[in-house]
């Protein structure tokens, strides 16, 4: 199981959603704890300028930036939230 861990960027930004999108939030950041639905929750290595750090969709709209512990590969650190144009500026 993998353990998250949240930026204040992360958390400030998430104070800021509706609480509806923010109930989805917490549904999503479970399943993304348990490897195995990574697949369906369109986990992915970013590209340039985002090298080192991965995505994945809360829906068709939001995403969470994320980035893995450098020393333990089951801790991960939520970055940021937003739109695809928010978070990929």
């Amino acid at each position: 199981m993998i353990d998250v861990l949240y930026t204040k960027t992360f958390l400030k930004k998430f104070s800021k959603l509706d609480p509806s999108l923010q109930e989805e939030v917490y549904e999503k950041v479970e399943l993304f704890k348990h490897r195995e639905y990574h697949k369906k929750l369109k986990v992915h290595k970013l590209k340039r300028p985002f090298e080192g750090r991965y995505a994945f969709s809360v829906n068709y709209k939001v995403r969470i930036i994320f980035i893995y512990d450098v020393k333990d590969r089951n801790r991960v650190y939520l970055l940021t939230i937003g739109t695809h144009d928010q978070v990929y500026r």
